[in-house]
């Protein structure tokens, strides 16, 4: 190819890429999508998520989806020209198969599952068995932490990505330069607050646990005290944190439950100075502040203090 039609080509993609993002993602010839790289996704994702909260939603959804149906079409159509009745449909039948948690927006991960990626890319997306609980998630956090800085730094986390390509024998396909650029990329998609390093709340996105037990709808309505929690719902939650059936909870089970419960409070921003001081809090409260350790009569307390409802009332 000459200058002049480098040039053409370069052009027609800078017209393309301002009329419709998502076309010059697509084979010019039959409209699929390519693969993409690491650094592609995250430009896509990058676009589309333009408030930077880590999802993509509202108006921002509606962007995305009228011009990813529109970039797939032979001419050249605007992406108005999906209608509001044609994107309500199609909003439906694309929430219904990617919104995989129906919150009524897509994360990173329900991104991941729609657009073809390079696969050993995409393996860091998708998990065979998503941690059952936080306390597993802490485990991983006390393990890649190596320094107990309290952050997953850019050296840690690639550390953690190159283990899990080891765990699905990809390893030997991916060269060093290539785990470098998987590092940056996680890092620019949870990288919340954008200090180049994970804190709790950013790497719990990474690697989300497969449901956070505090956030059943009894313990939502208990918390606003509408709803008495049960003597079998804190049962249920003694036995999904005391892992090892030890008789209480302790070390990494502790830090697990109080994660759980910091989500409840501080949403999607926490760090583990947040964890640290809401332990203090929770051990001062009952009255258990240096043996580390929380107990079935502990745990009731804890569960009834937040749902703000008595013993006596529970009893």
């Amino acid at each position: 190819m000459d200058s002049a039609a480098a040039a053409a080509a370069a052009k027609r993609v800078q017209i393309e890429k301002a009329h419709n993002f998502m076309r010059q993602y697509r084979d010019p010839e039959s409209r699929e999508l390519k693969k993409l790289s690491a650094n592609q996704f995250m430009d896509v994702w990058a676009h589309y998520d333009k408030d930077g909260n880590g999802y993509i939603e509202g108006t921002e959804l509606d962007g995305f989806l009228r011009e990813f149906v529109s970039s797939a079409n032979v001419t050249d159509i605007s992406p108005e020209a999906v209608t509001d009745t044609m994107l309500e449909e199609l909003k439906s039948c694309f929430m219904e198969a990617y919104d995989d948690n129906q919150d009524g927006k897509i994360d990173i991960r329900e991104l991941a599952q729609l657009l073809p990626m390079e696969e050993n890319f995409l393996l860091l997306f998708r998990f065979d068995n998503p941690l059952e609980s936080s306390v597993e998630f802490m485990k991983i956090w006390r393990e890649y932490d190596t320094d107990n800085s309290g952050y997953i730094e850019a050296d840690e986390l690639k550390n953690f990505l190159r283990d899990l390509l080891k765990e699905a024998k990809k390893i030997n396909d991916v060269s060093e330069d290539k785990l470098i650029e998987y590092t940056d990329t996680m890092l620019q998609v949870f990288d919340a607050n954008k200090d180049g390093r994970l804190q709790l709340s950013e790497m719990a996105k990474l690697l989300p646990v497969k449901e956070n037990f505090l956030c059943r709808q009894v313990f939502k309505e208990g918390i606003d005290g509408a709803t008495k929690l049960t003597k079998e719902d804190i049962e249920k939650v003694f036995s999904l944190y005391d892992r090892d059936n030890s008789g209480t909870i302790e070390n990494e089970e502790l830090k697990g439950f109080l994660k759980d419960l910091l989500e409840l409070v501080k949403k999607d921003d926490y760090d583990a100075q947040d964890l640290a001081a809401f332990e203090e809090t929770i051990m001062r409260g009952v009255g258990r502040d240096k043996h580390g350790k929380i107990s079935r009569k502990e745990l009731t307390m804890i569960l009834l203090t937040l749902a703000k409802i008595s013993p006596d009332d529970e009893q």
